[in-house]
């Protein structure tokens, strides 16, 4: 699956990228390594050594796009993957993503949206407000 890039079938965004002076902020490749050009890889947009005091986003989604849903249908190394009637079920409903705000520190990382709605009811509570 992974020689198939499957992940970028359903997951074609970035992984998370830091947050400064913009939402999108623009350093995640200084003194880094060159991009990968991979499918699935080469929307990630940082490769550098993150550093205390540094703030990253991390958000997993999952999309079903029509446009990268037919191409992988239409290649054989990739629909031998896919449960298309489970894929079908989902189709027309966009996606989702989850994103987190993550703080790095001397030890570790902060959460800091951890008081964000998670659960589907939480979420359906807070947009009715």
């Amino acid at each position: 699956m992974m020689d198939a890039h499957m992940g970028a079938i359903f997951m074609p965004h970035g992984l998370g990228h830091l947050i400064g002076l913009d939402v999108h902020d623009v350093g995640g490749y200084v003194n880094a390594p060159p991009r990968i050009q991979e499918p699935g890889i080469k929307y990630l947009r940082t490769t550098r050594t993150l550093e205390e005091g540094m703030v990253i986003t991390v958000e997993p989604g999952v999309y079903f796009g029509d446009a990268l849903i037919e191409q992988a249908y239409a290649n054989p190394e990739q629909v031998k993957f896919m449960n298309k009637e489970k894929i079908e079920s989902y189709r027309g409903m966009g996606g989702v993503r989850i994103e987190d705000g993550v703080a790095v520190t001397a030890n570790g990382s902060e959460l800091l949206s951890n008081t964000l709605p998670r659960t589907v009811e939480e979420i359906e509570a807070f947009m009715n407000n």
